[in-house]
């Protein structure tokens, strides 16, 4: 096999443990594995995590399908699901996000028709902007909950906006306010025992650790070994407490050659050799989701050495500069992201250079490319 993703199962495991760590026993953890699990390959990463998590979390119908392949733990289904799809994600028992008056009323007697009860969690938009419930409608909507005997309110969750900035809590505070405000009215309207989340990974390490009064977390970004931003990696990466990366994507060389001086390489014809260049093909390319703005800067690992991009990343392959390898040769391994020797590069690093975060570029590594659990 050319090219394919390494997942390690020990890292990952490793990752829930710290972050469980941060929490206690009495909370209960839901592993977020949409966008693919972050593109490190859903039922890949489902099966390591099924005997540990209490929960797991997708965004839409076709990950509930997929899920169903390898757990039947409770899943949370958080994104947008079609009015045509809601049937079959409630055979599949998926626990659905509701945040409008309209999608209630549809999904309350979509039960009723199939003589069954649909288990929700209340989406409240805390001052984050996107799909919730607003704080001023919070008392209609639960009025109009309490009165559908088919729909089992068994939870009401939020979302931070940037609690992983820790140099200003401000805007964490009054979300937390907010929400906190939102669960009393839907307290005093009859919902008792409800569940509460609101902390995804950064969440987790900002605030459950210390104060948070939820009784269920999402990590998601600190289970495949990353972090939300420097500034919390800074203060809680310690001897006891550090993150492991789980993914290593690797492929082969294609080929190798020497160029001459003044020989372009690649489209646009934006590097011209400035003397007599090592140069080996790289079988990788923005279709495989290394992205396109590498071109030029970025760099992979071939003999446990940095080889540096020359040209532009093509749909299915680039070239990088081996003339400092005394043997290179085709098939010979290259990582495009992990370790190999004493090196590294990290989803940091490559995002950095493209001006993203982390996990965009885990996530958009294609589907398509083989993951291999090691």
């Amino acid at each position: 096999m050319l090219s394919y993703i390494e997942i390690s199962k020990e890292n990952l495991l490793a990752n829930f443990a710290m972050m469980k760590s941060l929490v206690g026993e009495n909370v209960k953890m839901i592993c977020v594995v949409k966008a693919n699990a972050y593109g490190h390959g859903q039922n890949e990463v489902t099966k390591i995590l099924e005997d540990v998590t209490d929960y797991f979390q997708v965004d839409d119908l076709q990950e509930l399908k997929l899920l169903r392949q390898t757990s039947q733990k409770p899943a949370l289904v958080l994104g947008y699901v079609a009015k045509n799809e809601l049937e079959d994600a409630m055979k599949l028992d998926a626990i659905l996000a509701v945040y409008d008056e309209q999608q209630i009323v549809f999904l309350n007697e979509l039960a009723k028709k199939m003589n069954k009860k649909v288990v929700v969690h209340v989406k409240i938009d805390a001052y984050l902007g996107r799909q919730g419930v607003m704080k001023e409608d919070c008392e209609k909507i639960a009025k109009l909950l309490f009165g559908f005997e088919n729909i089992v309110v068994d939870g009401i969750y939020s979302h931070f906006a940037n609690i992983e900035d820790t140099s200003d809590f401000s805007h964490a505070q009054k979300q937390i306010t907010a929400f906190s405000e939102a669960v009393e009215v839907f307290q005093k309207n009859g919902f008792v025992n409800l569940k509460t989340h609101m902390s995804a990974s950064s969440g987790i390490m900002a605030w459950e650790k210390n104060a948070g009064t939820s009784n269920l977390v999402r990590p998601g970004i600190s289970l495949y070994g990353m972090w939300p931003s420097d500034d919390l990696k800074n203060k809680l990466e310690t001897g006891n407490f550090h993150l492991k990366p789980v993914l290593r994507w690797v492929t082969h060389v294609a080929q190798v050659k020497i160029v001459p001086e003044n020989y372009s390489i690649g489209y646009g014809l934006t590097h011209v050799t400035k003397k007599i260049t090592k140069i080996a093909v790289v079988p990788q390319g923005y279709s495989d989701g290394y992205d396109r703005g590498l071109s030029n800067v970025g760099e992979v690992l071939i003999g446990g050495k940095r080889c540096q991009i020359l040209g532009r990343v093509a749909m299915n392959m680039f070239v990088v500069d081996v003339s400092a390898l005394d043997a290179v040769g085709i098939e010979d391994e290259v990582v495009l992201l992990g370790s190999q020797g004493t090196q590294e590069i990290t989803a940091e690093e490559i995002a950095q250079k493209i001006d993203t975060i982390n996990y965009e570029i885990t996530t958009r590594i294609s589907p398509l490319l083989t993951r291999i659990v090691v």
